[in-house]
């Protein structure tokens, strides 16, 4: 079994701000269509507020239906997963998130949709390192999300 450092804890939490912002700036984006899949392998485990889907295709399909976003990362907290170095990362992500134009863009006959009202979400995340991109030198590991759990809680 091997010990985690504290080098090893400060890499990972550097690791998880850096993957953090990259997530979701690209979520955000007008182009997430195409940059978000990049995050996740064919094989990639990912559950949204309950519905299983599988990889880039699946989280493609998902938010291709999906109106657009705005995050508001609350705080992020990064656990290294001992066994294997780099180790693999546990990222719980909380914050806000608004579907569409924000309030003022919902009709107001609408009363019961997820779109314009913000709402509370925690979202977990493996990350394990990619062995298909090796890191330059002087560069952290490269990783790609192996499980993602994204849930409302408000």
């Amino acid at each position: 079994m091997s010990i985690l450092t504290k080098e090893d804890i400060e890499i990972a939490t550097r690791a998880a701000d850096h993957f953090t912002r990259l997530y979701y700036s690209a979520y955000d984006s007008p182009t997430r269509i195409d940059d978000l899949p990049k995050f996740y392998r064919p094989n990639s485990a990912v559950s949204w507020n309950g519905n299983p889907s599988e990889g880039a295709q699946g989280v493609q399909e998902l938010i291709a239906n999906m109106p657009k976003t705005t995050h508001e990362v609350q705080s992020f907290d990064c656990h290294p997963i001992p066994g294997s170095q780099p180790p693999s990362l546990l990222i719980t992500v909380s914050g806000m998130v608004t579907h569409g134009g924000g309030p003022s863009a919902n009709p107001p006959a609408i009363k019961k949709t997820i779109e314009g009202h913000p709402r509370v979400f925690t979202q977990t995340f493996m990350l394990v390192p990619d062995t298909a991109a090796p890191p330059k030198p002087g560069e952290v590991a490269k990783y790609y999300i192996n499980a993602d759990a994204m849930r409302f809680v408000g």
